[in-house]
């Protein structure tokens, strides 16, 4: 059996803006974690019943120690990102880059016990690898 998309983020350049629009559009509440730069806001799953989790956030001004990806300096709008659940993100990242693919972030630690990365395929298309429990 293949493995399941568990996720979504859609980057923006307003966090607020972008979070109005589908919180009205969608009946969407979403909980922006605090101190976080990228306002990282998580889609609140009790409110919406059945789908996968996703989230909004803003797209990074600045790399991280890991993030190799396109930035606002660079004129980056964002995208949406789809996140599939593998046993181990470094593995995945290991495998995307034998295959062709070029690893854009992580391993990244993302709450307690997950672990994330982002790679582009052989078009430029951005996916993204999670491990652990996920429940948001």
């Amino acid at each position: 059996m293949g493995r399941p998309v568990v996720h979504f983020e859609i980057e923006c350049r307003d966090g607020e803006r972008t979070r109005d629009f589908y919180s009205r559009m969608f009946d969407w509440r979403i909980n922006v974690i605090p101190n976080n730069p990228a306002e990282y806001g998580l889609i609140d799953q009790a409110d919406n019943g059945a789908g996968i989790g996703g989230a909004v956030s803003v797209v990074p001004a600045v790399p991280s120690s890991t993030y190799r990806g396109l930035r606002r300096d660079e004129g980056h709008a964002g995208q949406v990102t789809v996140f599939v659940q593998v046993p181990d993100v470094e593995q995945a990242l290991v495998c995307a880059e034998q295959l062709g693919g070029q690893r854009v972030q992580g391993p990244d630690p993302m709450g307690p016990g997950m672990v994330f990365g982002k790679f582009t395929d052989l078009e430029g298309q951005l996916i993204g690898v999670v491990s652990g429990s996920y429940d948001a």
